[in-house]
């Protein structure tokens, strides 16, 4: 009777743990936390250069012509970079919004991102039938710092992440249902239409190798490739579509130049050693870096099991693949991270499994913690501590005057308040240290991003604003030049218009031509240029704009500056 009563027990707590309510419940909170997380502020910085103010641009073009939708364009010219998945529902924004600015241009990235928090928590309880992981391991994944950063950018990775989880998702619950083979190919659809046909494919590859190894049964199943099949309908008859338009310029451009390059060479010299992501990692992955040695050590000793496969072959597949290709850009990575999440929250699971089973007579309810846990939090609390008496300083020798640092000031305080308390629990081997620490996280990551430093990318080069206003108020659409030595995106999305880098030999050639044109030059180029026959109609701290003031009238330039050219 005493074992009837404990197997009831047991089943009882089963069914309790699968109850598709608290599922949903849980699901709900994790996606309204990480709607707050991933869309607050997100108008309050500029777009940065390269993808952002790119995809900014190509998207404002289908808003303004929305037959391009399908056959977009940038500047006017066929876009064959990427396909315009995310940038028609960035299109959309800006008309929900009735404008094209930051933040309708990074809102539907931003939720894509936060969607993808619940998804990864519903493919955690296909891996387990406990709740503790799935939710433990979404809580890791929505503090991750490059998750955050990038998911609220306009950039396709956000995008990304919520496509290729619902993949992982989709390819699990095809094990037991085939019908979600459909939605296998569905979600290789939306991948390959946000990215292309080779991310694509390397997911394809990851999930084969998956299914070789937990469930080859799948692959022999007619149903399974039928499914597949149909989802991949659109991917398919976008490619044709794009063919049967552009013909062997876009197999050229697209499949070759902007995909299959990238494989074996640096495209625009973004190269790096094979070690590049490991180092990217560990840069910007804190404080969750710590627990991924125990977590990897934990899933390969349940490698038996199909989580502990999954993690090994998604994330074994996707860094070996990665760090193999010539073109290294840091959010390249973002995808590995939910299969490192998984495994982490099975490590954080077994700590608070200690926690319940505290006045257990037969159990030691306190978790015995790695030394590396106890120095690694104690090392970042002492760089948070320092980093927050450095600004500190800072602030009381400008008289508390620089809000924004004040900000970055408060950030780091909560930070390094997170990272002691921590270190302090391991020490004490308390089990709620994963509670302090990712809640403190949390509150630590939404003050960073009402900060203006959590795109620290606008303080490398001059801001764009200024300069774009001076042009749009001061031009009339002829074309533009500019002394900066490389073409700036952003410049060219707040101007409506592309600003074209050239050396000082190309701009002294193009003032001279017959057409009227502008240059946006700085101070020093303009002393040594010292061109005559034009006026400056407008100035910035940086910069000035000088146009022509009739073609043809321009006189010979001034050799100052020992700067000379020959009349070629």
């Amino acid at each position: 009777m005493m074992q009837s009563s404990v197997f009831a027990e047991m089943q009882r707590k089963f069914r309790s743990s699968r109850s598709p309510y608290r599922d949903l419940a849980w699901s709900l909170l994790l996606w309204g936390v990480a709607l707050i997380l991933f869309t607050r502020g997100l108008d309050q910085l500029p777009l940065r250069d390269w993808d952002e103010g790119t995809v900014a641009q190509v998207a404002r073009e289908i808003w303004q012509h929305p037959d391009t939708w399908l056959h977009p364009t940038l500047h006017g010219q066929p876009y064959l970079n990427k396909p315009p998945l995310l940038h028609n529902l960035i299109a959309l924004s800006y008309h929900w919004f009735g404008s094209a600015d930051a933040g309708s241009a990074r809102l539907p990235g931003a939720i894509l991102t936060a969607t993808s928090v619940p998804l990864l928590y519903y493919l955690g309880r296909e891996l387990w039938p406990h709740r503790a992981p799935a939710l433990w391991a979404s809580i890791v994944y929505l503090t991750w710092l490059p998750v955050v950063r990038h998911g609220r950018l306009a950039m396709l990775d956000g995008a990304i992440l919520c496509f290729c989880l619902l993949w992982m998702l989709c390819l699990l619950r095809t094990r037991r249902n085939l019908r979600y083979a459909l939605g296998v190919g569905l979600a290789l659809s939306l991948v390959g239409l946000t990215k292309g046909l080779m991310l694509a494919l390397l997911f394809g590859a990851i999930s084969l190798g998956f299914l070789l190894w937990d469930t080859p049964r799948l692959l022999t199943h007619p149903g399974f490739g039928l499914g597949m099949t149909l989802g991949a309908v659109p991917l398919g008859a976008w490619y044709l579509a794009q063919w049967t338009y552009y013909g062997q310029d876009f197999l050229i451009e697209h499949l070759l130049n902007q995909s299959a390059h990238r494989v074996w060479q640096a495209v625009e010299r973004n190269s790096g050693p094979p070690w590049y992501y490991l180092i990217e990692f560990l840069k910007y992955g804190f404080p969750a870096f710590i627990f991924v040695p125990a977590a990897l050590k934990r899933v390969w000793q349940d490698q038996n099991l199909s989580w502990a496969r999954l993690i090994l072959v998604w994330s074994g597949g996707y860094f070996g693949a990665i760090s193999l290709m010539g073109t290294k850009l840091p959010w390249y990575s973002l995808p590995i991270y939910p299969p490192l999440a998984l495994g982490v929250g099975v490590i954080l699971a077994d700590i608070w499994q200690q926690l319940q089973q505290q006045g257990h007579p037969s159990r030691d309810p306190r978790p015995c913690y790695p030394k590396l846990w106890r120095w690694g939090f104690v090392v970042m609390a002492l760089v948070a501590w320092g980093g927050a008496a450095i600004l500190a300083a800072s602030l009381m020798e400008s008289g508390f005057l620089d809000h924004e640092m004040t900000h970055l000031t408060v950030t780091l305080l909560a930070a390094a308040m997170t990272l002691t308390m921590t270190a302090s629990l391991i020490a004490q081997r308390n089990p709620m240290m994963p509670m302090v620490l990712f809640w403190g996280w949390l509150i630590s990551l939404l003050l960073f991003v009402t900060s203006s430093d959590w795109v620290w990318e606008l303080n490398e080069d001059y801001p764009v604003q200024p300069v774009a206003t001076m042009i749009r108020e001061e031009t009339q659409g002829e074309p533009i030049y500019t002394s900066h030595p490389y073409d700036r995106p952003s410049l060219n999305f707040y101007a409506n218009r592309p600003i074209i880098s050239a050396s000082p030999h190309e701009l002294y050639q193009h003032w001279h031509g017959n057409q009227r044109i502008c240059l946006l030059l700085d101070y020093d180029s303009f002393e040594q240029l010292g061109l005559d026959g034009g006026a400056i109609v407008g100035r910035t701290e940086d910069w000035l704009l000088l146009c022509h003031e009739e073609p043809g009238t321009m006189a010979s330039p001034t050799r100052s500056q020992g700067w000379a050219f020959p009349p070629s």
